[in-house]
This record gives structure tokens, C-alpha cells and sequence, in this order.
């Protein structure tokens, strides 16, 4: 069994309650795999990054196996604006998020609502160069645990997004992000879209952000925002201290 996300945006969340921590957020288009249920909660696995949790049965659609694959297969198009709208039935309007997923409007088999797009659309592989820009149209986002859009994100979430936007796959958690690229030796080795790293006291990578140019930082700490990295870590500008222990600068792509 399979769904399809058919709002703007729709909570993950670790446990089958309201109440439970939210890990993630599908947006608009997400796609995933239906592993349990209950007369409530539907437990899933996403499709782009094979994140596990729990989501609201009243806040998804089904879909055959055979129309996930042809989504699947399909170029990957997305929602190029901060916000955007989806028009759908005796023109209703929909709010999604940059980022969304839209490819399935071009097949028929799937878009039984008659959802109509008519914004700005993202696809292909787009240059390195690229991802900065990207990365600045989320400035100033609130931090939000769990969060993937301009209206609250976290660290990872942020430069999951920033990638995805261009083309390239990272997995969710900055930890399992971690594991992707080659790490570099010495900052001056990085270029801007490079993903520093940082790690707690018992040395677990708890924090990513996204390189830039003159050891500059873009990176989602209370917000989206701009600081310095050096040897050590992240040294906050407007406190003058430093918040982030560097652990590792890696080049994905």
C-alpha cells in the first residue's frame, strides 16, 4: 500500500498521537510506503529519504503500487516559491511550499482531484554554484524540530531542502547525512554547498550547515542565518561566542 501527501504540509511524528514529538513533515507531492495502520494512524516510510513515522489517516491519499512507480519514474518537479497555490475542485485554492512536489499533476492516472499548478517549477540537476541562492530564499525561517519548509525548519531539514531544490539527495538527519561525500581535510579545502558538521560532547553529530564563501556559514540555529565557522566551530556574530564544535567539512556532490 501507498499515499500520496494531498495538503501543504502534514506532521511525521514518532509516535501514533497528536501528542508525539514531530521527526518530520511531508509537504505537498511527498510520496511513501504504508507499513501499518491503525484505525487512526498510518505508519510510513517516505520515498525520497526512507524516513519512518506516524501520520493522520485524514491527511493523506491512496495510491497503487503501480501509480507510486510511475511517480517513481517520473522527472522530479517542484514548487519554486516560498509559497505557492494549488487550485483544485470549483477553484478552491490550496497554500503549499517551496519545495513541493508536483510531478504527479502530469499524470493522469494519479491526479484524480484535477489539481491545477500554474507558479514557477524546479527540476534537473542544477550547478554547485546554485545552492547558495537557494539556501538564502530560507533566511531567517524560524527553527523548528522536525521542520522542512520557509515557515519553520531545522539544520538538516534546511539542507535536505536546499539539495533537493537543485537535484540532489540527502537523507534526513544530519547524522545520517554525515555519512554521505568525502570529508575534507582542512576548511580552506571547501568550497560554497559544501556541509560542515558538528558534534556534541560525546561526539555525535547533532548539527550541518551549509559552507560559503571566507569561512562564512549558512545554517538553521534559532533561524536561518549567517555566521562565521572557523577551526573550532560556528562562532556566533551576535554574541561573539562560539555555539557549534566542528567535527567534519564533506563534499557531497
Amino acid at each position: 500500500m501507498f499515499g500520496i501527501c494531498n495538503l501543504g504540509i502534514v506532521p511525521i511524528r514518532s509516535e501514533a498521537s497528536d501528542k508525539s514529538e514531530m521527526v518530520s513533515q511531508l509537504l505537498f507531492g511527498d510520496t511513501f510506503k504504508i507499513i501499518e495502520t491503525t484505525p487512526k494512524w498510518t505508519k510510513i516510510v517516505t520515498t525520497f529519504d526512507t524516513y519512518e513515522g506516524w501520520i493522520d489517516n485524514k491527511q493523506f491519499q491512496n495510491i497503487t503500487e503501480n501509480q507510486h512507480q510511475l511517480l517513481e519514474n517520473s522527472e522530479n518537479i517542484l514548487n519554486g516559491e516560498l509559497i505557492d497555490f494549488i487550485s483544485y475542485e470549483t477553484n478552491q485554492l490550496m497554500p503549499i511550499p517551496l519545495g513541493s512536489s508536483l510531478n504527479f499533476l502530469d499524470v493522469n492516472e494519479i491526479n484524480i482531484t484535477n489539481f491545477q499548478f500554474e507558479g514557477k517549477k524546479e527540476c534537473g540537476i542544477k550547478p554547485k554554484d546554485n545552492l547558495l541562492k537557494t539556501a538564502f530564499l530560507y533566511l531567517n525561517a524560524p527553527y523548528l524540530w522536525g521542520g522542512k519548509t520557509p515557515f519553520g525548519i531545522d539544520c538538516s531539514g534546511f539542507t535536505q531542502m536546499v539539495y533537493k531544490l537543485n537535484g540532489y539527495k540527502l537523507l534526513r538527519d544530519a547524522s545520517q547525512q554525515a555519512i554521505q561525500g568525502d570529508a575534507l581535510s582542512f576548511i580552506e579545502e571547501s568550497e560554497p554547498g559544501d556541509l560542515a558538521f558538528f558534534d556534541n560532547d560525546e561526539g555525535n553529530i547533532i548539527h550541518v550547515g551549509i559552507m560559503m564563501d571566507n569561512n562564512y556559514i549558512i545554517h538553521a540555529s534559532g533561524k536561518v542565518r549567517i555566521d562565521r565557522i572557523d577551526h573550532l566551530g560556528i562562532y556566533n556574530v551576535d554574541t561573539g561566542r562560539h555555539t557549534h564544535k566542528l567535527r567534519v567539512i564533506k563534499k557531497v556532490i
